[in-house]
């Protein structure tokens, strides 16, 4: 996946490289979809929700530019995949996620990995996680259609950031940066993802 997903698409990050190459996604997955674990495919797992392309996930960690001293909310824990990702670049992650069926091996996954520094919230996707604001990062790795108001009041005022893809139809979106700066946001469109995943409809 390094070699043949990651390198060759401008994902150059040393760090983000080798937290890929360390953690197996397949132990996140039911017995149907590991062979495909590294398939350059989405994985449904429930709905229309599921895991991105392993190159789009890559893409939106490297645009996070996540630093040690980000405080993160995770939109969406699914099983645990990306979470742990985030959780080696960050002090400090919170993960929300509202399935019961995720959420139970969402807390078993990252029961086995022993993570000190994940907190995981059953919590409403649609609102993130406003008691634990302001965060310097708010990270959402299955496409919605936009960012709502409630969400990026919960970022910090000073350069606080959330990373997406918004849907532009059933199957396109963009991958997007909003920074807000005070009462000010800065959109950056930053590549294309293929999709047909959606958050919550």
């Amino acid at each position: 996946m390094v070699e043949n997903q990651l390198r060759p698409n401008k994902i150059t990050d040393p760090r983000i490289l080798s937290i890929f190459n360390e953690i197996k996604k397949e132990q996140f997955l039911n017995n149907d979809l590991q062979s495909i674990a590294y398939s350059d495919v989405d994985l449904n797992l429930t709905g229309n929700r599921g895991y991105l392309k392993n190159l789009h996930i890559a893409q939106l960690i490297q645009h996070s530019n996540i630093t040690k001293k980000d405080k993160v909310l995770h939109i969406g824990g699914l099983t645990g995949y990306v979470t742990s990702i985030l959780s080696q670049l960050s002090d400090y992650l919170v993960v929300i996620e509202n399935d019961q069926g995720l959420l139970k091996q969402l807390k078993e996954n990252l029961s086995k990995l022993k993570l000190i520094n994940v907190e995981i919230i059953n919590s409403d996707l649609r609102s993130g996680y406003k008691e634990k604001s302001p965060y310097d990062l708010i990270f959402i790795d299955c496409p919605v259609n936009n960012v709502s108001n409630e969400i990026l009041d919960q970022l910090n005022l000073n350069l606080g950031r959330v990373i997406t893809i918004e849907k532009i139809n059933s199957d396109l979106g963009k991958g997007v940066r909003i920074t807000k700066n005070k009462k000010n946001y800065n959109k950056e469109i930053l590549f294309d993802a293929f999709s047909k995943l959606t958050l919550y409809r």
